[in-house]
């Protein structure tokens, strides 16, 4: 029984350790980013592993376990800009909103998201479509 709980403490903190900083945090935990400009990270590829890869894996297939996380490669609901501009900014269900990230910093990992993976959108987003979700 000792040797059980033990493996589980473990297991729990092993998890802790595994997911890359920033991997799935709420709003309460990124509010030291309520200022976009102090969020160090302003291009695709750096803010998708920084926030976004915790969750939907380094290649974007997504992940099945505690949670279902979808997979962003090859993911046909990319192909409306509109979608994953609403998820990053609002979020949905499972999905936190990363409403403190500029709409510069949703512009690249948008763009970023949709190019890479499996994506050949080849409509960029733009800061007026950010705005246009914010508003």
């Amino acid at each position: 029984m000792r040797n059980r709980i033990l493996t589980a403490v473990l297991s729990l903190a092993l998890c802790g350790l595994a997911a890359p900083a920033g991997a799935q945090r709420t709003d309460a935990q990124t509010s030291d980013f309520a200022d976009a400009r102090s969020f160090p990270y302003k291009n695709g590829e750096q803010l998708y592993h920084a926030i976004c890869q915790g969750c939907h894996m380094p290649d974007g297939k997504g992940a099945t376990g505690a949670g279902t996380y979808p997979a962003l490669a090859a993911n046909p609901n990319l192909e409306a800009g509109a979608y994953p501009i609403h998820m990053i900014v609002n979020g949905q269900k499972a999905m936190p909103s990363f409403h403190y990230l500029s709409d510069e910093q949703v512009v690249a990992v948008v763009n970023y998201v949709r190019t890479h993976f499996g994506n050949d959108y080849k409509d960029p987003v733009t800061v007026e479509d950010v705005k246009g979700m914010r508003q």
